[in-house]
């Protein structure tokens, strides 16, 4: 949720950009993507070197069917 609530403050494609960035980073946290859209929009690099950090997991991330949201609409019978 926080990721999206980056929308409401910077353009969607650098909050998308951002969001592959980290995904293939295997960052993905809101503070990781805000990093990648800030260094984006200032046009610097990243800090974000995972490599120094073996211990953390790497996340997998499936990618989910976008009608698997239509339960949240209100009205919406499943």
């Amino acid at each position: 949720m926080q990721i999206l609530r980056l929308l409401e403050s910077f353009e969607i494609g650098h909050v998308q950009a951002a969001v592959k960035q980290a995904l293939s980073l295997g960052a993905i946290g809101y503070d990781a993507v805000k990093h990648l859209v800030l260094c984006r929009i200032e046009k610097r690099p990243p800090r974000l070197d995972l490599d120094i950090y073996p211990y953390l997991p790497k996340a997998m991330v499936e990618t989910t069917n976008p009608a698997s949201y239509k339960v949240l609409m209100p009205g919406t019978v499943t």
